[in-house]
């Protein structure tokens, strides 16, 4: 769809600002997520998540780590994310970080297929609904990830190529 001409100067400054700063704010909300998501997960009671994360963790370690101990690493794991991400600082290795911890949180809905799934692999429960929209989070970390050789965000067509 080709936009009218008195709109394209909205678009182009809305477009421009998008390019310049959304990179960095994916990278804010994924810190601030990661942050404050495994924080409470070092309050007893506050996390939905650490029933479920506490008994993925002692499966995958074959009852080598409890479920206690596992939440307190996973809490910790999850925070120093969200700090790397939000200090900018060591991103290759926050990532990677990142996307271990991701696998992880997908394994429930293999592991416990009774409690992330009402009808599979069409009707997630309220606990699989909570692991399946970490695509989003692994998504942004991807577009983040693109920029840690210095690749940037335009908002420009490529030359030869018209804006519509």
């Amino acid at each position: 769809m080709t936009l009218p001409e008195p709109l394209k100067p909205i678009d182009i400054r809305i477009t421009s600002w998008m390019a310049r700063n959304g990179i960095l704010l994916a990278r804010i909300t994924l810190g601030i997520v990661f942050l404050w998501f495994g924080a409470l997960k070092f309050a007893p009671g506050l996390s939905p998540a650490e029933d479920l994360a506490g008994r993925t963790i002692e499966r995958l370690t074959f009852g080598g780590i409890d479920r206690h101990t596992g939440l307190l690493l996973l809490a910790t794991w999850e925070c120093i994310i969200g700090i790397g991400l939000l200090s900018g600082r060591a991103l290759r290795i926050t990532l990677l970080l990142l996307f271990v911890q991701m696998l992880g949180t997908m394994t429930p809905l293999f592991m416990f297929p009774d409690e992330t799934w009402i009808m599979f692999p069409i009707a997630p429960t309220l606990e699989g609904q909570y692991i399946i929209k970490n695509v989003v989070l692994v998504s942004s970390a991807i577009v983040v990830g693109a920029t840690v050789r210095g690749g940037r965000l335009t908002s420009k067509p490529p030359k030869g190529q018209a804006a519509t």
